[in-house]
Order: C-alpha cells, then structure tokens, then sequence
C-alpha cells in the first residue's frame, strides 16, 4: 500500500483535489481510502462517503490536531492494510501553519491556494517546507501575473517540491497529480518511519487546562516576548 499526508490551511480546497484525484486513480481500477483529521467537527466524510470511497475520520476535540494525528497514523495505515487498499491518503488542516504531518519516505502533499496572500509561502512552515509535492488551488481567480508571483513565493520557501496548479472544480490538474499518486513508494508499516519535522512543542499549563491569566499560573513549555 501507498500512502499519501495531504495537508494545508482550512478552506484552501484540500478535499476537493483529493476527489478529482481519487477519479483518476480509481479509473487505474485502484482501490482508495482516505483518512481524515479535524478538529471540532467535519462534514467532509459525507462527501466521499458520496463518492463510494472509504473514509475514516478523526476528530482531535481539545488534543492538538498535529499531536492528535501522529499518535493515530500507524493504526490508521494498519486500517488501510486490512481493507486492502492500494493507496491510503491523509487529509489533515494545518490550522496554526505550524504543523508538520509528514513522513519520512511518505509522499508529502501541501495543498496551499492563490487567495490566501503573497507573503503566505513564507508563513507556513514545515506542512509547505518540507513536502515533496505543492499544489496550487483558485489560480482561475487570479490574474496570469499573480499566479506567477505566488509560484515564486512558494518556489523561494520551497526549491525542491513538484509545484502543481489544480482546479478543484473542474479538476484540470488532477490527472497528473494521480499519477504522482500512483507512483509513491509502497509500505508495510510506519515502524522505524520518522517525522520530517518535529511537531509543535507542548506542553504548557494551559494545554492541560488552565484558564487564569498570569505568571503565576504558566508552567511547562512557556515562551515569553522580550520587552
């Protein structure tokens, strides 16, 4: 089995690449599931439930998300053995920019969109930094100039990534994104696997609950400005 961490910002049109992706590699005669973290809550499973597809769906509630997801990856990956599938891909939103869902030897997607600003790229960090392959969403909204000023941003955060312009409506783009899919190297588990990058430091007094202000009540991994 092949699998796949896609992640990026909320709204940026992650699920809908996925789908036109999933079109495509089904028409290979693939059997596909995905894995879905959240936060609160998510309606998403609906949509590929729609679609025939197998989803799964983890939702953090008070934990971390990036915490949340690296403490249930392996047995998400054993699920996806056991069903069978030749490709198991990860949706997860990278909600603080900060979070870092990938694997060493796992093809890494980053699903980032040309609406969310130029200096973005540089405000997004290792969900976008360290992924193999970054795909670009809502280019139909732009202009030519400011498709490619976005690319280039994206290009100084990341010299080494594929960099795919996809449509998450009429999936022009999607095709070869499958492809890219298809091609991923193959596993049989996540032991002895790495994270590309550490995830976000915990824990602090209010990670565990805590709801007064002051330092008196701040323990743990504290950060403080220096004024």
């Amino acid at each position: 089995m092949k699998l796949v961490t896609v992640s990026g910002p909320p709204s940026t049109g992650k699920t809908s690449v996925i789908l036109k992706t999933i079109n495509y590699i089904k028409s290979k005669h693939l059997k596909v599931g995905v894995i879905k973290f959240d936060c609160l809550s998510t309606y998403d499973n609906v949509l590929y439930s729609d679609k025939g597809i197998d989803i799964k769906v983890g939702v953090s509630g008070n934990l971390c998300p990036d915490h949340y997801f690296v403490s249930n990856i392996d047995e998400c990956v054993n699920w996806g053995l056991n069903k069978g599938f030749d490709i198991l891909i990860s949706e997860s939103a990278g909600l603080c920019n900060r979070c870092s869902p990938h694997i060493k030897e796992v093809l890494a997607v980053c699903v980032i969109d040309n609406l969310s600003g130029l200096n973005t790229p540089q405000k997004i960090g290792p969900m976008l930094k360290y992924a193999d392959i970054i795909v670009i969403t809502k280019g139909e909204i732009v202009s030519q100039a400011e498709r490619e000023v976005f690319t280039f941003r994206i290009r100084q955060a990341n010299s080494k990534a594929i960099i795919l312009h996809v449509n998450g409506i009429t999936g022009q783009g999607s095709n070869e994104l499958g492809e890219l899919f298809i091609k991923a190297s193959d596993i049989e588990n996540l032991e002895c696997k790495r994270l590309r990058f550490t995830m976000p430091s915990a824990l602090c007094s209010y990670c565990l609950g805590e709801t007064q202000i002051g330092s008196d009540f701040q323990l743990g991994n504290v950060k403080k400005m220096d004024f």
